[in-house]
């Protein structure tokens, strides 16, 4: 491994315990640490955006991804998000994972396969305007551009009770995921929530804030699947139109994608 301090070789970490340092030829010291969930999902190949670290920890609690749980996400993208999700679901749950381009999906398969998770992660190419194949899901998060095309097709897969959660980057697409939670029905327990993490520099004689932080990115909103029996069935739209958008004419389509 070439680092600006020197190399280190193969031979010199390998049989060495978590917790060993070692030198470089340069003389400069290194330490060997098992990677944290942290680590390998801050170090996956991306194509596209990932979801950060610091929204993964509450969309692991609020959508109570616990051992055994059956959770479908929407929107695979790098795999890094699905790769939280397999380190919680185990041993006996199942992450299902759905991507449109192949190109993506093939990447996320890597990158899970990297992080060894493709035991519990399952992967499906498919436009999920047709609907998801589960049903009676513990949870389901979806990641994807337009989520209120697919809040149908969420409530379907879900079990009564169940956990749902999205992430979108901005206002726009908030308000319009909320309206169309509020037109549909079906959706309990609604929270929408900004996640800001600030880091400091770890020095006691002068700690203070670091000069840069990882501030917006991403707007989560979670919410609990209402009883089947209270909310209207899904209809698979045909693949040649899409989904309506309610409430919007086409002169507001425009400003929003001019």
């Amino acid at each position: 491994m070439h680092t600006h301090r020197g190399f280190v070789a193969h031979a010199a970490i390998a049989g060495k315990p978590f917790g060993s340092a070692i030198e470089t030829q340069l003389g400069h010291p290194f330490l060997i640490l098992q990677p944290s969930t942290y680590d390998l999902i801050m170090h996956v190949k991306r194509a596209s955006q990932i979801v950060y670290p610091k929204e993964i920890g509450y969309v692991l609690l609020r959508l109570n991804v616990i051992p055994g749980a059956r959770i479908v996400e929407a929107g695979t993208g790098s795999g890094a998000l699905a790769l939280a999700f397999s380190r919680f679901v185990r041993p006996d749950g199942r992450v299902i994972t759905y991507e449109e381009r192949e190109d993506m999906l093939e990447l996320a398969r890597k990158n899970l396969e990297r992080a060894g998770a493709l035991d519990v992660v399952e992967l499906k190419q498919r436009d999920i305007r047709a609907g998801f194949d589960e049903r009676g899901v513990d949870a389901l998060f979806l990641d994807v551009r337009e989520p209120w095309l697919y809040l149908a097709q969420a409530h379907a897969a879900l079990k009564g009770g169940g956990f749902f959660g999205s992430l979108v980057p901005t206002a726009n697409q908030l308000s319009d995921l909320l309206a169309e939670i509020e037109s549909l029905g079906g959706w309990a327990d609604i929270e929408v929530v900004e996640i800001l993490m600030r880091h400091y520099k770890a020095v006691a004689e002068r700690l203070r804030p670091e000069d840069r932080m990882v501030a917006h990115t991403g707007y989560l909103l979670f919410a609990r699947c209402v009883s089947h029996e209270q909310a209207a069935p899904f209809e698979p739209a045909s693949k040649e139109r899409e989904p309506e958008r309610q409430g919007k004419d086409e002169s507001e389509e425009n400003s929003e994608t001019g």
